[in-house]
């Protein structure tokens, strides 16, 4: 595949992505601690800051773009290199700070926990997944931010024809903040809804599943209920999304609700839960007042094909190929 404004880059791309592990109780503790939680829980799933890694490193590779991962020698020797971190924010300390850094996405949750970074650092631009994030950073750091949603495998995540759709509708519980009053005003009233209905019904608990059961739930299920106060970019719902899976979202809108930012005075809206979407996607609703009515707007429409979720990943360069050509232009363009 043609690699368009990637073939910019005149030389490898410096990719740097790593998971905070500190020494707990005792120097080089880390390393025992990390085998015994591989032979107790297996292979690390992937959270959405690996996510991210993983399929813009996998893009790369797919359009031919050269990259190093983690060269932490090759920057000691280059230190005007443009160092590109998808995360954390840990690793700003590894690199000196006139080395020109491409920061994000897997960041800050806003940039008040570290308002002087580009003081301290020769940060070239930062990444965020959505427009609505773009904006809440760029109050605090102005001209330094753009936004970069990361692809989506769709090879991996498309349609199956040939298998069975046995489980009409799985439900994506991502309610974390006031979960029992959550439950009693919205999660009872829409199950007993699906009941009501006669559907089939699966149900994940975000943390609480492995990436593979999303995986084989999106050949299996007919549509997804997805519940989450918001979303920076939702990988998971997007790949369902590429799954050509219909999606009834609750969107409740408003002002970003993190408590621990409130109280440090921190005020943003609107935010949403479904940062990329349209009307292929499937359809709203903003709580319990309205889920009965969009519910059925929205079960009609899947017992009619009438929504095609897939081709808004492709229509808004969401592929794993578009968002790593994005990404070697901007390496391209702050290198």
């Amino acid at each position: 595949m043609a690699a368009g404004p990637a073939m910019k880059v005149g030389r490898p791309i410096n990719l740097f992505y790593e998971e905070p592990d500190p020494d707990r109780w005792l120097p080089l503790d880390r390393y025992p601690r990390r085998l015994i939680r591989h032979l107790v829980r297996g292979p690390t799933q992937p959270g959405g800051a690996m996510r991210v890694f993983l399929n813009l490193k996998a893009g790369l590779d797919r359009i031919g773009v050269a990259h190093r991962v983690n060269d932490f020698r090759y920057m000691r020797k280059n230190p005007d290199d443009l160092a590109c971190l998808i995360g954390k924010p840990h690793l700003l300390q590894r690199f000196p700070p006139h080395t020109p850094l491409l920061f994000g996405t897997s960041i800050y949750n806003h940039p008040i926990d570290d308002e002087c970074l580009p003081k301290r650092h020769l940060v070239r631009q930062v990444l965020v997944p959505s427009e609505w994030v773009g904006q809440m950073f760029s109050k605090v750091w102005p001209g330094l931010v753009s936004v970069w949603p990361v692809g989506i495998d769709t090879g991996r995540w498309e349609p199956s024809p040939s298998q069975p759709k046995d489980v009409d509708v799985l439900v994506y519980d991502k309610i974390y903040r006031r979960r029992e009053d959550y439950r009693t005003e919205l999660i009872e009233p829409l199950m007993a809804e699906l009941r009501g209905n006669g559907l089939a019904v699966e149900y994940l608990r975000y943390g609480s599943y492995a990436e593979w059961e999303l995986f084989a739930l999106s050949r299996r299920v007919r549509s997804m209920v997805y519940l989450s106060h918001h979303e920076t970019q939702g990988i998971a719902l997007q790949q369902m999304l590429s799954a050509d899976v219909p999606v009834f979202a609750w969107d409740p809108g408003g002002d970003w609700q993190d408590l621990e930012y409130l109280r440090r005075g921190v005020r943003y809206g609107p935010v949403t839960s479904v940062p990329y979407w349209d009307e292929r996607c499937g359809i709203k609703f903003a709580g319990a007042a309205d889920l009965r009515s969009a519910f059925a707007d929205f079960w009609h429409g899947v017992k009619t094909n009438a929504f095609s979720p897939r081709r808004l990943i492709f229509d808004k360069c969401l592929t794993l190929e578009a968002a790593a050509e994005a990404y070697a232009a901007l390496a391209a363009r702050y290198g």
